[in-house]
């Protein structure tokens, strides 16, 4: 099957991607990572490290002349800021990061060893995979767009408008990756007032994936379900401590009548369609019933806690001497929330991905086509 693992410390020589199970016979450009990666990098609120970092990939192994082979896939992202060796201990455990767990246990005594590989920098390695992903995604039209619903309390009303791409020129034209103009304003001195008090903000980002077929996903077995899977990919993200499908948690105080999505059938004429025809007027599943998908857009919200890093520390404990101490600061982001939001669309890509080979096949793009179509058809 599809799977991705990552490797590498925050500031050590590079971050590593190794993707296996991905169909051959797909041109993978180059510039089209690089710009995931450049997106992740951006938003209002990083970090210095930002200025430091261009984040490039090299395509190591599993292409020959930009054609994958349908062997392992491993990407490279080397580190500008590598100076592992030369950073001093860290005794002075973070409230809300991996720092005091980590090192009791694995039997450290300082949580440099920890912090290394639990930063969010580690995500520059899942963006790459997410946009290898994508472009296998692309030739099934098959779209998944993430941005910002809101930052530190102040949220966004505005459902996504069917003008996608103009949609993606919003979000893309925002300082902080959200769609809603109205509120962005408010949100960037939000972000700015935590500057000043050195704290930091977290948000709700929301990710949605149109023209997925009915039938990805399964319901058999519980680990096999498109729902769980998605929250499970989510929630596997720095900082990320709660999802949510489609109006899950409003759901929880409706009435069924109000929460479940009436079926209607509209035959357009014989063409073909992801949904065989079936509709909805609402979408409160997010896209996903009994664990399979439905045709209709996938959505997927992920809720994301402040930074744990803080110019102005909590109260900690030395690891060594016990001793009260304010917790160690490392240098960081006041709101990563927009750069979040990409790593959020990269994960959701790779999980529809993996789904959609289990489905379809993965040996390569032509066997996919020809199984895609065929099913497509039979609908």
């Amino acid at each position: 099957m599809l799977y991705f693992k990552t490797a590498g410390e925050s500031h050590g020589k590079c971050l590593v991607s190794v993707l296996e199970g991905f169909p051959a016979g797909v041109f993978l450009d180059k510039e089209l990572i690089d710009k995931e990666l450049r997106r992740r990098q951006g938003g209002f609120g990083r970090g210095g490290r930002m200025k430091i970092e261009a984040d490039r990939v090299e395509i190591l192994s599993g292409i020959r002349n930009n054609i994958t082979l349908g062997s392992p896939i491993c990407l490279m992202i080397k580190n500008s800021d590598y100076k592992i060796d030369e950073l001093p201990a860290v005794t002075r455990p973070r409230p809300g990061h991996a720092d005091l767990a980590g090192v009791i246990k694995y039997g450290h005594k300082d949580a440099r060893n920890i912090l290394e590989r639990a930063s969010a920098r580690e995500t520059a390695a899942r963006v790459a995979v997410g946009a290898v992903c994508k472009i296998l995604l692309s030739h099934f039209n098959i779209n998944v767009f993430g941005y910002v619903k809101g930052i530190g309390g102040i949220n966004s009303k505005k459902q996504l408008e069917d003008d996608r791409e103009k949609t993606v020129e919003i979000r893309d034209n925002s300082k902080v990756y959200c769609i809603d103009v109205d509120i962005e304003s408010k949100i960037i001195d939000k972000i700015k007032r935590a500057v000043e008090m050195g704290d930091s903000l977290g948000g709700i980002i929301e990710v949605v994936v149109n023209g997925v077929p009915i039938g990805l996903g399964n319901h058999t077995q519980w680990d096999l379900k498109l729902d769980a899977r998605l929250a499970f990919a989510l929630m596997s993200i720095q900082a990320v401590k709660a999802v949510e499908i489609g109006a899950g948690f409003e759901n929880a105080d409706r009435f069924g009548s109000q929460a479940h999505d009436e079926i209607f059938y509209e035959n357009s004429g014989g063409g073909k369609s992801v949904t065989a025809g079936f509709k909805r007027l609402t979408n409160n599943a997010g896209g996903i019933e009994g664990g399979i998908s439905n045709g209709e857009d996938i959505v997927a919200r992920a809720f994301m806690k402040p930074i744990p890093t803080l110019k102005k520390p909590l109260k900690s404990v030395d690891l060594l001497t016990k001793e009260p101490v304010e917790a160690s600061y490392e240098r960081s982001d006041i709101c990563a929330v927009p750069a979040a939001s990409v790593v959020c669309e990269a994960m959701v890509a790779f999980e529809i991905a993996r789904a959609f080979t289990e489905k379809f096949g993965r040996d390569s793009i032509e066997e996919i086509k020809r199984n895609y179509n065929g099913y497509i058809e039979n609908m």
